[in-house]
């Protein structure tokens, strides 16, 4: 009877499913979640979201966790993480993520350079270039949207866009959405200086004017009005970019600019990693698509610099050698690294070189560019 029970519970532990049949596929999940883990503590690769995110992806391949469960039949979910999962398929999770992030940005280099709005728009090719290539590798105009939307460069919106169009797709799409965020450093500086030349990265820039109070609370309540009358499907991400700029640079609501750009912000960004990581299952992730999604992505997000770097040629020669083309880089939704960079790669040419309040334009206009186009794929094929 005893040996029994101990065979039985022995049979039942995790290890011993190891030795199933597919149990390799686990064994590999769970080595590629301690490489995420790797990167994201001793690497620091987008550590806030990386971390969650693997440590959720660990979990759900423990054999017999049961933290994270899909009824076929009926499609609910069941488990801790299931139940959590709730606000990444309803999409609340990215909306109060952008909620955090209104609060914690200033729209103040945009307004007092609106030109700068054309930098954000251009640096959104990549979306578009890689969406047609995804449709050339067999992807159908779902899936392809939210692996375009990979060159935007924006966490948030990729995972809000995939739960709508393509769920099955959406641990691939969001870890390397998070891994290319993370690898801005690396990735755009060889792009900027193949597309400039030295001197046009040599270009100093004229300071920014002096932007209002009242400017900046109209700001977000104008593009509110504006943006989500042109294209109504962005409204939930649009509105909780604007509402906690609209707290932040109203000065009336400190208690409230004190949650929303800390404690909320890092509540949901934890919940939704670990959902998100929650996803990556064996069965989904380790296949060809994955690799393929992979590609695409860098690709994107490749297309995208590029597209930023060169409309600020345009900029620069129309301007007549005022604007740097570098600036455009910055375009990519992926505040404040992408104008981090730019500074960065600007200083390295001269030392005595500030441009990163110029590219904080372009930056924050990438996130609201990114937000619409999301907005414009999810009318066209949501």
């Amino acid at each position: 009877m005893v040996w029994e029970l101990l065979e039985k519970f022995a049979l039942e532990t995790g290890i011993a499913q190891f030795f199933a049949d597919g149990g390799w596929k686990n064994a590999t999940m769970i080595l590629i979640a301690l490489l995420l883990l790797y990167l994201a503590i001793f690497r620091k690769f987008e550590p806030y979201l990386l971390l969650p995110i693997a440590f959720g992806m660990l979990l759900v391949n423990l054999p017999n966790s049961e933290v994270f469960m899909k009824n076929n039949e009926t499609g609910e979910y069941s488990g801790l993480l299931g139940v959590l999962y709730f606000g990444v398929k309803s999409g609340i999770y990215p909306c109060l993520i952008f909620l955090g992030i209104g609060a914690s940005t200033d729209f103040g280099p945009l307004i007092a350079n609106p030109r700068s709005m054309l930098l954000g728009a251009a640096a959104q090719l990549g979306i578009f270039i890689t969406f047609l290539g995804a449709l050339a590798l067999g992807f159908d105009a779902k899936e392809a949207s939210s692996i375009g939307i990979i060159g935007g460069a924006d966490g948030p919106t990729a995972i809000l866009l995939t739960t709508k169009l393509a769920p099955h797709l959406l641990s691939g799409i969001a870890i390397a959405a998070y891994s290319y965020m993370a690898l801005v450093p690396v990735i755009q500086p060889p792009i900027m200086k193949l597309l400039t030349t030295k001197k046009e990265r040599l270009v100093k820039m004229e300071q920014l004017r002096e932007v209002s109070k009242l400017e900046k609370i109209l700001f977000p309540i104008l593009v509110t009005l504006v943006v989500i009358l042109i294209v109504p499907s962005c409204a939930s991400l649009i509105g909780m970019l604007m509402l906690g700029n609209l707290i932040k640079e109203s000065g009336v609501v400190p208690n409230l600019l004190a949650t929303a750009s800390n404690a909320l912000l890092y509540i949901v960004t934890i919940l939704l990693g670990i959902c998100v990581g929650a996803t990556a299952n064996a069965t989904t992730f380790l296949s060809l698509d994955t690799l393929k999604i992979i590609g695409l992505g860098v690709v994107a997000f490749g297309i995208s610099t590029a597209g930023g770097v060169l409309f600020g040629k345009i900029m620069y020669i129309t301007s007549k050698g005022k604007v740097n083309p570098l600036i455009g880089a910055a375009g990519v939704s992926a505040v404040p690294m992408a104008a981090r960079v730019v500074q960065k790669v600007g200083q390295k040419e001269d030392p005595t070189n500030f441009l990163l309040m110029h590219a904080m334009g372009p930056n924050v206009a990438g996130v609201i560019g990114s937000a619409v186009v999301a907005g414009i794929l999810l009318t066209l094929f949501g």
